[in-house]
């Protein structure tokens, strides 16, 4: 059932995570109108993000690997709400330096579930 609940988790990850990458054109755009849009999508996808790695996390081997997962989710959503506060404030400037970073951070998890899933399907 585990295994299940992980495939599910990891493939909604690999969507939002997707979704996210691609805002980088319409982050872009100077329209404020797109704006609040973005971020109550930003809101929405970070919300399924949350409860995805935490049911990754929680199915986690050893202690170490969930503290390294827990720090780069705990990472990742600093770097999106600073994202979600830039768009609030609607400073371009602003909004790519975050996003910028809130895509580092995202990618950072990728590699980890990608290494920790990879070794789960060898066992």
């Amino acid at each position: 059932m585990d295994s299940m609940k992980s495939k599910g988790s990891l493939c909604r990850i690999r969507k939002c995570v997707f979704d996210l990458l691609s805002m980088e054109e319409e982050l872009v755009d100077e329209n404020d109108d797109n704006f609040e849009f973005i971020r109550k999508d930003l809101r929405l996808k970070s919300t399924f993000l949350y409860f995805d790695l935490s049911q990754i996390i929680s199915i986690a081997g050893d202690e170490h690997k969930k503290a390294s997962l827990t720090h780069l989710a705990n990472t990742l959503f600093s770097c999106i709400e600073k994202l979600g506060n830039a768009l609030k404030s609607r400073r371009v400037s602003l909004i790519q330096i975050h996003y910028h970073d809130a895509a580092l951070a995202l990618q950072e998890v990728m590699t980890a579930l990608q290494l920790l899933h990879g070794r789960n399907e060898r066992k």
